[in-house]
């Protein structure tokens, strides 16, 4: 595994939030100008292959992936498109955190799920299923996220008290995935609405 490997991979698993160059030396054991270096081997290598969609963007000392500017129609049709489907289960699962732990980041997300929710948070966003919340008075002021006033009419909902509670401790693997109420009044929900 080569230190290029390694960058790739961490930009890939950070999001649209990134990391510092020294979080990338730290994390590889690298010295900061080594770093740099591989950064800009890895953009250069991004820049000439025309079948790669990806380009590492600086700001100030974080550095994120993204998409190359001429794919932006493209990434746009992917979050308006889901507007006309249904809810996939990865939205599912954000809301239901979200639903239940209101307000909450999307590391505090990321934490329950055990993989990265910012693109799921961008579609939840544009379905006007969630909405931002402030920002928790903590270091780095991370946006907050909580349900709308649509989400309470898409799912039938008056109050939130409404919600099912949640299950109690499961103890055996049959119990935990046939005791998810929430998920379940999702499914049917969505289910309904496919008739």
């Amino acid at each position: 595994m080569t230190k290029i490997q390694q960058l790739e991979a961490l930009l890939f698993v950070s999001g649209e939030s990134g990391l510092t160059i020294q979080e990338l030396a730290t994390l590889t054991g690298s010295m900061i100008p080594a770093v740099n270096q591989s950064l800009t081997k890895l953009n250069q290598k991004y820049a000439n292959d025309q079948d790669c969609a990806l380009v590492i963007l600086k700001s100030g000392d974080r550095v994120r992936l993204a998409t190359k500017e001429s794919l932006a129609n493209t990434v746009s049709q992917y979050f308006e498109a889901p507007s006309s489907t249904g809810l996939s289960q990865a939205s599912l699962e954000v809301l239901a955190i979200i639903a239940y732990n209101q307000p909450i980041t999307r590391i505090e997300i990321d934490e329950i799920r055990g993989v990265q929710s910012s693109g799921t948070l961008n579609k939840l966003l544009l379905r006007q299923l969630i909405t931002e919340a402030g920002r928790r008075k903590t270091p780095g002021r991370p946006k907050l996220y909580k349900t709308t006033d649509y989400f309470m009419d898409y799912f039938g909902l008056h109050d939130l008290s409404d919600l099912p509670p949640l299950p109690e401790a499961q103890t055996s693997e049959e119990e935990v995935t046939s005791g998810d109420l929430f998920m379940k009044r999702f499914n049917k929900q969505l289910n309904a609405e496919e008739k």
